[in-house]
């Protein structure tokens, strides 16, 4: 799958480098995630193994640069029940922010899954990240509810607000 910037595609062995130097030692990418910073290059490694058996079978991508061809970022969705999906999380490596590529990928996904005979897509974000909030409401989502969770990383509390858009 591919936008005018990005190409999302099943990760290779290969990726490991760029996915850890862009996304996943880096704290401010993993902020709002669930997932933890990948702290050296043998961890990388294994995680990448990881991600290429967990995308045999899922709907989830790695995100690439087209004019560099550097893995920067993953993406992907999830079917909830019959029609209707939920992003199974979009996070881009701190220096590919804000420049339209999370608009990219979730408008792709919002097709992808349109093409899928889907009818409604759920988007969810933490409260305090009002990048992924303003992203939401630029591609057309509406706020539908909050849920008080716990970040299994920490312990701490935060708030997940929940969006959706009919496909």
């Amino acid at each position: 799958m591919e936008t005018k910037d990005l190409i999302l595609g099943k990760a290779k062995f290969e990726d490991w480098e760029t996915m850890y130097k862009n996304v996943w030692s880096r704290t401010e990418a993993a902020r709002y995630m669930q997932w933890q910073v990948t702290e050296s290059e043998a961890a990388a490694r294994e995680r990448i193994r990881k991600t290429i058996e967990y995308q045999k079978n899922h709907d989830t991508y790695i995100v690439y640069e087209k004019r560099t061809g550097q893995a920067i970022g993953f993406a992907g969705v999830e079917q909830i029940t019959p029609n209707i999906y939920q992003d199974a999380s979009i996070a881009l490596g701190p220096e590919y922010t804000g420049k339209g590529y999370g608009k990219q990928i979730l408008q792709l996904l919002l097709g992808y899954c349109s093409n899928l005979g889907g009818k409604e897509f759920f988007y969810s974000t933490r409260a305090g990240n009002t990048a992924s909030k303003a992203l939401a409401i630029s591609c057309g989502f509406s706020y539908q509810y909050s849920e008080h969770k716990i970040d299994l990383r920490n312990g701490n509390k935060y708030e997940l607000e929940i969006y959706s858009k009919k496909l």
